[in-house]
């Protein structure tokens, strides 16, 4: 993947490597101030890695969204169900 942006920059295959294997980290702010500021550069002047970027945020938004919701109670019981079936199953086996 060879990267264009609109600034007259071009980021190497190695920078946005570089930069994919930070995405995570980047959006967890993990990383110190100067290697979010090399990312978010980066993300400035290259459209697929920033293209990347939001869909890995929203994956983690949705993700998170999710595991803050309960499951209907008639769900958790056929789980349950379907758990003791499997483990009579591997009894048995």
């Amino acid at each position: 993947m060879t990267a264009h942006d609109h600034t007259g920059e071009n980021p190497t295959e190695e920078d946005c490597a570089d930069v994919l294997e930070r995405i995570v980290y980047f959006l967890d702010n993990e990383l110190d101030a100067a290697d979010c500021q090399a990312v978010q550069h980066h993300l400035d002047t290259c459209h697929p890695c920033l293209v990347r970027y939001d869909l890995q945020r929203t994956v983690k938004a949705v993700v998170a969204r999710s595991c803050s919701e309960t499951a209907p109670a008639d769900l958790r019981e056929r789980v349950r169900v379907t758990l003791r079936q499997v483990q009579v199953r591997i009894t048995e086996s």
